[in-house]
């Protein structure tokens, strides 16, 4: 499984050694933690995974173990290694996006999210791109993330409903699911 937390060591709040990460997931009995980079990514094994709402439990427990262990206020998003193919597959963008550094796949950590995103698929964003898949939304943004309306425009209308890894990232933590 894969657990996602949102806004962890990006700029200077939030910041969370992956060292003391990976002992707050062990000590909820996840076994075989590891981390993908410094931006709060685990992997792990736990109870198995047969519905969202056993996935949202976990997710929680995490929320919880990080704020009375460390003093973390962050959300947390898990999907099984069946989920993150479905993300994988799903990546509607093609060869258009050819930078994996560039798109964008933003998980929806509210249930909601996928429907506030909605409203932004009437506009025209070209030369970027939004798309909508099952467990998150694909930003394509050719000329860099930061200077993006859409990233801007998505992170308007969801708040702190999302957290985004580039397309690079969710490669690394599905090769590490399928190594595992």
């Amino acid at each position: 499984m894969v657990a996602l937390l949102r806004g962890i060591n990006v700029g200077r709040g939030n910041r969370v050694a992956m060292a003391d990460l990976r002992q707050v997931a062990e000590s909820l009995g996840w076994r075989d933690v590891a981390t993908i980079q410094a931006t709060g990514n685990l992997i792990f094994k736990g109870p198995r995974a047969r519905s969202q709402a056993v996935t949202r439990r976990l997710a929680d427990r995490l929320q919880k173990a990080l704020l009375d262990q460390l003093g973390v206020v962050t959300r947390v998003v898990v999907f099984t290694a069946a989920e993150v193919d479905t993300i994988i597959r799903e990546q509607p963008l093609g060869a258009r996006a050819d930078s994996s550094s560039r798109l964008l796949v933003a998980a929806y950590v509210d249930p909601g999210a996928r429907r506030q995103l909605e409203t932004l698929l009437p506009e025209e964003w070209a030369p970027e791109a939004l798309a909508l898949g099952t467990h998150a939304a694909y930003l394509w943004c050719p000329n860099g993330i930061l200077a993006s309306p859409l990233a801007a425009a998505v992170a308007r209308v969801t708040g702190s409903g999302l957290t985004s890894r580039n397309w690079a990232t969710w490669m690394k933590l599905s090769a590490r699911l399928s190594s595992a």
